[in-house]
């Protein structure tokens, strides 16, 4: 057995070509700038990746079902806004670490409920995701725009700068967040029934449902798992921007989506994995970085990045169609 079909059986198809593809973003910026290459670059882009990464692993798994979630990032200004309201009505600066547990606890289960109750509406009355998720994201951003009037809230506790600024063995304490995050989500996708029941439902809906597996039970499940993640990613703004504003981050949700597909899923549902989508974030923040680097106006980051997504989706057909001719002609 080779060592790329090795590769390939262990990662996944779409590894390989995205490590390829990070290889010459890293070796185009190193010779573009002396400045890529540095402990300090990487540090800042372990930092800024983990807030995107957990709102990507929150859109994946609706994907993974054929649905979508456009409000994860109003989940997570929410569930962001819980935390504070908590920690402002123990002291706000003043708050102890049971004011900050008692708060995550209430942003977690805020972000729950929130992605519960889409995945209760997808589930049993049928209707489309992005219907719904629209219409929750709608309704978050007018209550969180309702409660906080528009404004910021600030003024939290020194020692949520750890979790948002903080380094344990020299690893930035978000990208560590992430890391078990991605890991957990690997787990849950590929070894428990849950997952294989979410890969089903992505496949054929139907025949999932006719095979035995609890369909409307798993969607509000997953659901409830993309809401919880939003609720991660939410507290780990408010200790990385040291405040809460609705809105924090809404250009990211389009990125969720284009680090998604550029990391191999199915658009339709039923195929996708956690280390590519890990892989393509990292092509992401480091085209983001470069970019930054060179003087570059921040929108060119996005607009390469939509042509990175066009090249990837170009490169894949070509291989599919050179695929189909070789198969044909066997």
């Amino acid at each position: 057995m080779s060592l790329i079909h090795r590769i390939n059986r262990s990662l996944g198809s779409e590894a390989l070509p995205l490590l390829g593809a990070l290889l010459v973003v890293v070796v185009g910026f190193s010779l573009a700038t002396p400045l890529f290459l540095t402990a300090s670059n990487f540090g800042s882009m372990a930092f800024q990746l983990p807030v995107l990464g957990l709102l990507t692993l929150a859109m994946m798994v609706p994907i993974l079902s054929g649905g979508l979630n456009l409000a994860i990032i109003y989940t997570a200004n929410i569930s962001g806004l819980t935390l504070a309201t908590v920690l402002i009505a123990f002291g706000g600066p003043e708050a102890g670490i049971g004011a900050f547990l008692i708060g995550s606890l209430a942003a977690l289960l805020v972000g729950t409920l929130a992605g519960l109750m889409m995945g209760l509406i997808v589930a049993y009355v049928g209707a489309h995701p992005i219907l719904v998720s629209l219409a929750m994201m709608i309704f978050l951003r007018g209550l969180g725009e309702f409660l906080t009037r528009g404004g910021d809230i600030s003024g939290f506790p020194d020692y949520m700068k750890v979790i948002g600024h903080g380094s344990l063995a020299g690893i930035p304490v978000p990208l560590l967040i992430f890391i078990a995050a991605a890991i957990l989500w690997h787990i849950m996708l590929r070894r428990t029934r849950h997952g294989f029941s979410v890969f089903m439902i992505g496949s054929n809906i139907d025949a999932a449902e006719y095979s035995g597996i609890p369909t409307k039970r798993t969607l509000a499940t997953l659901y409830a798992l993309s809401g919880l993640i939003c609720a991660v990613a939410g507290i780990l703004m408010a200790a990385r921007f040291n405040s809460v504003r609705v809105g924090h981050g809404e250009a990211l949700l389009l990125v969720t989506v284009l680090a998604c597909f550029l990391g191999g899923l199915d658009p339709f549902g039923g195929f996708g994995r956690v280390l590519p989508v890990c892989l393509a974030l990292a092509i992401l923040q480091a085209l983001s970085s470069g970019l930054n680097l060179i003087g570059a106006n921040q929108h060119l980051a996005t607009a390469v990045w939509g042509l990175f997504l066009i090249a990837v989706m170009a490169i894949r057909w070509a291989a599919g169609r050179l695929n189909i001719t070789r198969f044909g002609r066997t």
